[in-house]
């Protein structure tokens, strides 16, 4: 398996959307990759979160890393969340 590194965007945003490294990564790691925009990959993993957010209690979170894969290495562009 390739390594994964994080872009400094995409580190940003872990803790300002409340996902961590290892969501991520299991994500690129487990999940079904599709195609999205330019030379990117995206995929998605649900995980069952049962805590709060915002003042706000969820049961699960989705989380959808967007990702390069180049020679040697994954990179992760940026990464969403959405709690629900």
């Amino acid at each position: 398996m390739k390594p994964i590194r994080f872009s400094h965007h995409a580190g940003s945003q872990l803790l300002k959307r409340g996902v961590s490294e290892d969501e991520v990564v299991r994500a690129i790691r487990y999940a079904v990759w599709r195609k999205a925009k330019g030379d990117r990959q995206e995929c998605e993993i649900v995980i069952e979160f049962n805590g709060t957010w915002r003042d706000k209690f969820y049961r699960k979170k989705k989380v959808q890393p967007v990702f390069v894969e180049k020679d040697v290495e994954i990179v992760v562009v940026t990464v969403y969340c959405y709690y629900y």
